[in-house]
């Protein structure tokens, strides 16, 4: 099993200097390529404080010049936000800078706050056959010479400038939860990333077990990479893990906040949530974030991913999102270097 990093620049208070933020960013992900990590990855957001990346090349491209090793991936672009053209462009000029270093993941989005600002009357079904129109295309657009006449996009005979260094390509992964969606990618030649969220490990199971069935159905062609992304934490004892479950559960009602686009959102923050507003969320309380996310000393830790990697899953990603502070995060990730990826060697 590989062990990658899932980050942004997360703000959650208009006092906090969005420069020392980038730069504590940068050196988590440092520490990570350090550390052996194999990955980091960083995804694409708008208008949103609570995750800050709105074009995660950009970000990746600064994080090759601070490191050595790691592959970088876009975990993940928003599909419904990109011209097939420009993102091949884009997605090429980054492996180019970075050297070959470059997994594009692929996503419709989650969110509506971002679909009413950027594609207005845009609803998930809609973005998602957006990202099954773009992913072919852009394809063969790495292969060159290619005319599309689509639903969203149409465009006379192109090819991707630059070129990408990686052939045929670089990696596509495919951000999958819905059986079509998995079949989708397995069908495409693309690797899939699954969260289970809040959900415990029954979901991690099932989310495997669409994975495995999309692989059975179309037994042609090469199985793919599969990828789960999952809030970690390693403490140093068990109050601490108690802490940070306390964190994170406060990290998921914003999460969720965010998601139902309900509350007042000002300067790119959304509404204060109260401990008595957090408390109306019994599945996101710090009982279920102890039990659900992988929270707790190094030797649960292990045991947890242990048996991720006996269903199959090929890729464990840290998510290390979570509203703690910078010295928390770095101590996590410390241990989860020193005391948790030499069990898997």
């Amino acid at each position: 099993m590989k062990f990658s990093l899932f980050i942004h620049m997360e703000r959650v208070s208009p006092e906090e200097d969005q420069k020392k933020l980038y730069e504590e960013m940068l050196e988590l992900c440092r520490i990570a390529d350090e550390g052996g990590m194999h990955a980091i990855w960083t995804g694409e957001h708008h208008g949103m404080n609570f995750t800050i990346s709105p074009n995660p090349f950009l970000n990746l491209v600064d994080i090759a010049r601070q490191t050595k090793n790691v592959r970088l991936g876009t975990g993940t672009v928003i599909a419904p936000f990109w011209h097939p053209i420009r993102l091949a462009g884009e997605a090429a000029m980054t492996d180019l800078i970075t050297g070959g270093r470059l997994d594009l993941g692929i996503a419709r989005g989650a969110y509506s706050f971002e679909y009413e600002r950027m594609v207005p009357g845009l609803d998930a079904w809609g973005a998602g056959q957006r990202m099954r129109e773009l992913i072919p295309a852009i394809q063969k657009l790495w292969q060159g010479d290619y005319e599309h006449q689509g639903e969203f996009w149409q465009f006379p005979r192109t090819t991707s400038s630059p070129l990408p260094v990686q052939q045929p390509h670089p990696p596509i992964w495919v951000a999958a939860r819905d059986p079509n969606s998995h079949e989708f990618a397995v069908e495409h030649g693309c690797n899939v990333q699954v969260t289970p969220l809040h959900q415990g490990d029954e979901e991690v199971v099932s989310l495997m077990e669409r994975f495995n069935a999309a692989c059975e159905k179309h037994s042609g062609r090469p199985r793919p990479k599969i990828m789960v992304l999952r809030h970690t934490y390693v403490a140093d004892s068990e109050e601490d893990a108690q802490r940070g479950a306390e964190e994170l559960n406060m990290f998921y009602n914003y999460f969720g906040a965010w998601f139902k686009n309900e509350k007042p959102i000002s300067m790119g923050l959304i509404e204060t949530i109260t401990p008595s507003e957090a408390a109306k969320h019994p599945f996101y309380s710090p009982e279920a974030m102890r039990k659900n996310q992988i929270v707790g000393e190094a030797p649960e830790v292990i045991e947890r991913i242990k048996s991720y990697e006996a269903l199959g899953y090929d890729e464990f990603s840290f998510w290390i999102d979570s509203g703690m502070s910078f010295e928390r995060k770095r101590a996590s990730l410390e241990r989860f270097l020193g005391d948790v990826m030499p069990a898997f060697a």
